[in-house]
């Protein structure tokens, strides 16, 4: 391979990014990887991480809040949001010098700039002080994840109006209103995450329910918790526009054609993400866009250049940190002509509202337009004592197995801590565990995941 500089350069340094430059490494490959920014990508620098930091302060204001009716008097709660700006900053500063120190351990080049794929092999990008560098690799991997998405909607770009980058750097204190428009996954935890700083919070979502990739079932129950929690949520409801009135910032939507209005001092875009790929790609490589502006790949993650590979949001599917990860590592595979390591039929999802909402496998609904006799087991965390102990609402935990063998093929859960029991459902419907095989499993107990248990039997 010496005709090239490296055997794979990697272009982004995410976490599908940096763990694929780290599975490469362990085949014996030379390896760049190439950032334009920070290490760590959307995941740690804009979205999961911060995200959930500035969430574990929403918790402990809310929960200060509501103290008393456990024996817990504290008065006056206040939110500094400077505070908890710069320990989210502390967090991430932690965790991307980790994942520098990593790279360097493994004698992995990171290199600082713009990427531009020229040709199947060759990368250009463009560092700090406007230099341009070029170098060459056997294999190419874009996995440069996406940007927030700002629809075309009048007053978009009018001071108070922010995407979740740009919340994620606000100071001060809470809001008093606070619009989101759009309900999905991003919407509804930024709401959880201002409800519990004290801001009056509505969710604006043109479509029928929130976050439409959930059990229908689970959405129904997550609007009623939010709305319980004081959040007003709004749906078929498409905003037309945003104005100024009174000094301060007004969403003008329709409902049932009547246009209405909610006074706003700041407004959050969480529509969705976008890929960037096609700025990543010369004039000659155009053609390996598809669909809405990602990489078009084969179940490899090749695309129709047998050189370049694409992961993560870059070419869509489950967006997820996670999901990247595990693409990388099956698309190095595949360069080394090896079987992908990973399976990628269970891919858990985790949404962090209250309470949180975790599903793995197939729902009923899809089990029914699949043809697939099941039978459901459900169980209430209301009868769960961790769950009571630890005053964490109701919640349900629903099992979806095949009716003849019991093999469990889904799982949704919406209940306290759902997003770290998903796990264990998650291998037992990778190894087609059934009902059974996971009710005669001693769980301990007082513990969340009990329920798992209880819900097979």
């Amino acid at each position: 391979m010496a005709e090239f500089n490296y055997d794979l350069v990697v272009i982004g340094a995410g976490p599908g990014g940096y763990e694929a430059a780290f599975d490469a490494v362990k085949y014996g490959m030379k390896v760049a990887v190439i950032e334009k920014d920070r290490v760590g990508g959307t995941c740690l620098n804009r979205g999961c991480v911060p995200t959930k930091t500035i969430m574990r302060s929403s918790e402990l204001a809310k929960e200060a809040r509501e103290g008393a009716k456990i024996g817990v008097n504290a008065a006056d709660v206040k939110v500094d949001l400077d505070a908890v700006r710069a320990r989210k900053d502390e967090v991430l500063d932690t965790l991307r010098e980790g994942i520098e120190t990593g790279l360097a351990k493994a004698k992995i080049d990171l290199l600082h700039g713009l990427a531009l794929v020229k040709d199947e092999h060759t990368v250009s990008y463009t560092d700090r002080e406007g230099e341009s560098h070029e170098v060459t690799g056997k294999f190419i991997l874009i996995a440069t994840g996406g940007n927030p998405f700002i629809p075309p909607i009048p007053g978009a770009e009018l001071e108070g109006v922010m995407d979740s980058t740009e919340l994620l750097e606000q100071g001060g204190t809470p809001f008093d209103d606070f619009v989101i428009i759009g309900g999905g996954v991003i919407g509804v935890e930024f709401a959880t995450v201002y409800n519990g700083f004290g801001s009056h919070v509505t969710v604006v979502e043109a479509l029928d329910r929130l976050i439409p990739t959930v059990d229908k079932e689970l959405a129904r129950s997550l609007k009623m918790s939010l709305q319980k929690d004081g959040i007003d949520v709004l749906t078929k409801c498409p905003v037309v526009r945003i104005e100024q009135a009174d000094g301060r910032l007004a969403v003008v939507y329709t409902e049932k054609d009547e246009e209405k209005s909610i006074p706003a001092d700041a407004v959050l875009m969480a529509v969705g993400r976008r890929s960037d790929v096609p700025s990543l790609l010369s004039e000659q490589l155009q053609h390996l866009a598809g669909e809405r502006g990602r990489l078009a790949v084969n179940e490899h993650y090749q695309a129709a250049s047998p050189s370049i590979y694409g992961i993560g949001d870059a070419i869509g599917g489950i967006e997820l940190a996670h999901t990247a990860t595990a693409e990388g590592r099956n698309a190095v595979a595949h360069m080394n002509g090896q079987e992908p390591p990973i399976r990628m039929e269970t891919v858990p999802t985790c949404i962090y509202s209250v309470p949180e909402i975790a599903s793995v496998g197939i729902s009923a609904d899809e089990a029914k337009e699949q043809g697939i006799e099941i039978i459901t087991k459900k169980y209430a965390m209301g009868a769960n004592g961790k769950t009571v102990l630890e005053d964490l609402g109701r919640g349900t935990i629903k099992l979806i197995a095949d009716a003849d063998s019991h093999i469990l093929l889904g799982a949704q859960l919406m209940c306290g801590r759902a997003t770290d029991l998903v796990g264990e459902l998650a291998l037992a419907i990778s190894n087609k565990l059934t009902l059974e095989d996971v009710a005669s499993t001693i769980h301990p107990h007082p513990t969340f995941v009990e329920a798992i248990a209880e819900a097979a039997r």
